[in-house]
């Protein structure tokens, strides 16, 4: 994966490798599961692992937490087919990552590509976002979370902020529209506990592929009374 050069990230071979055998894993279970629409090889390395590794070019609070010495605890929620967790973890080997989906039989399938690849430090959670941050072992609990392709700002800060620790940011993967988002959020990002947040963008290497970044800090714990149940934030955004 030449283009992590561009991004000031050194892969090892067997880092490489993993990157590889991911892929094979990936499309051999879309054959029967529907995981990604991008297939082609070149498309899966750009649009799904270097798009899922940028955040260590884009974002500044991301790289310090990564190197500042200590195992940074990331959730990933909404991770689907392990996206941008997986990448995340396969790149930086000594992050503590959790990965959170709603449909058992993808968490099955990112429980075989951890097997498969001998990662550790790595759980894979079947749980619905509005359930799982009720459980004291998950709220208030990270360093980052970080959430692609999920939902709209507004929704999905209720599932995500909960889970962070006062200090800790919010990473979403979000289009160059990202600032229409953010206004859009403002309310639920401050009944939530989330500070101002910070828009980076970024181009992904060798393409005209922008993403943005959303970054929120949590800056005091989240109401008892959030998440709401299951639901009921796509069906009434704060």
């Amino acid at each position: 994966m030449q283009l992590s050069n561009e991004m000031n990230i050194e892969l090892s071979p067997e880092t490489l490798s993993s990157f590889d055998s991911y892929y094979h894993m990936l499309i051999e279970k879309n054959k029967v599961m529907n995981l990604t629409a991008i297939t082609e090889k070149d498309e899966v390395i750009l649009k799904h692992f270097v798009d899922s590794i940028s955040i260590s070019a884009a974002v500044p609070e991301f790289l310090k937490l990564i190197g500042s010495g200590k195992a940074a605890k990331i959730l990933d929620v909404g991770t689907g087919a392990g996206f941008p967790g997986i990448p995340l973890k396969i790149a930086f080997p000594e992050a503590n990552i959790t990965l959170l989906d709603s449909l058992n039989k993808r968490v099955l399938f990112l429980q075989e590509v951890i097997d498969s690849l001998g990662l550790k430090k790595i759980t894979a959670i079947h749980d619905r976002a509005e359930d799982a941050a009720r459980k004291p072992e998950l709220r208030g609990r990270f360093d980052i979370v970080v959430s692609r392709a999920v939902a709209a700002l507004p929704i999905l800060t209720e599932y995500t902020l909960p889970f962070l620790k006062e200090g800790g940011f919010l990473i979403c993967y979000k289009t160059p529209e990202a600032e229409k988002e953010l206004d859009e959020a403002a309310h639920a990002i401050s009944v939530l506990g989330g500070g101002e947040g910070k828009i980076y963008e970024y181009t992904l290497p060798g393409s005209d592929i922008t993403r943005s970044f959303i970054v929120i800090k949590k800056i005091k714990a989240t109401p008892k009374a959030y998440p709401r149940k299951a639901g009921t934030a796509k069906k009434n955004p704060l």
